[in-house]
């Protein structure tokens, strides 16, 4: 039991920072602007049935994928690190001010529900960050003794994945109402806070995986 309590701890403290579903979800918010309670709500749960998804399959097939096309971890982090910077620079620019495109009839020419796996859910919500932290955990399994035990480590991690996905979908969901208690300056504010983290951390996940380029070349 004490296994299983630690094995779910360490995942979920793995994961929880690089993911930061409250931040997440205020650049959720400025990313959907002009969508309706009912859209960010079906947003909501496809994000998270998303990120619950593609952890898991990056924790159990991640390592298999990777070495398959030759691809390594510091190759995933400079490549995602780079596309989060990007999408959080952009944010930061445009702030909460970020208004769909309507035709005359009111109907907005950008399906956000075709936009929920990207760029909403990779990588803005589960990036190449958090990706790479499940991968390692995953590759840590050979180090597990015994199939009772391997058992164990497999079913915490993905009950920690499974906590997880449902704080994204707590916090994407009530976004909005983050949003009225702030008010419009107030969270103009802090989705422009949140977007400068972004583009901080996807610098971080680049230099991350360049340093390690760096030390492999020399």
């Amino acid at each position: 039991m004490n296994a299983t309590i630690n094995t779910f701890v360490l995942v979920l403290a793995s994961i929880f920072p690089v993911v930061n579903p409250p931040g997440s979800a205020l650049v959720f918010l400025g990313l959907t602007r002009g969508a309706t309670p009912e859209i960010r709500a079906v947003l909501a749960r496809r994000i998270a049935l998303n990120s619950f998804v593609l952890l898991v399959c990056s924790f159990l097939l991640g390592a298999l994928i990777l070495q398959f096309y030759g691809i390594s971890i510091p190759i995933l982090r400079v490549a995602g690190g780079f596309i989060v910077a990007v999408s959080g620079w952009k944010l930061l620019n445009e702030g909460s001010k970020k208004e769909l495109e309507a035709p005359a009839g009111g109907v907005p020419r950008t399906n956000l529900l075709d936009q929920a796996f990207y760029p909403l859910t990779l990588p803005l919500t589960t990036g190449p960050g958090s990706m790479a932290v499940v991968i390692s955990i995953g590759l840590s399994e050979a180090t597990v003794t015994g199939p009772a035990e391997r058992l164990i480590f497999v079913i915490a991690s993905v009950v920690a994945i499974a906590v997880l996905a449902l704080t994204i979908l707590l916090c994407f969901s009530y976004a909005d109402r983050s949003q009225r208690i702030l008010g419009p300056g107030g969270t103009d504010i802090a989705v422009r806070l949140s977007a400068f983290i972004l583009f901080c951390l996807g610098l971080q996940i680049l230099w991350s995986g360049g340093s390690e380029l760096l030390r492999s070349v020399l």
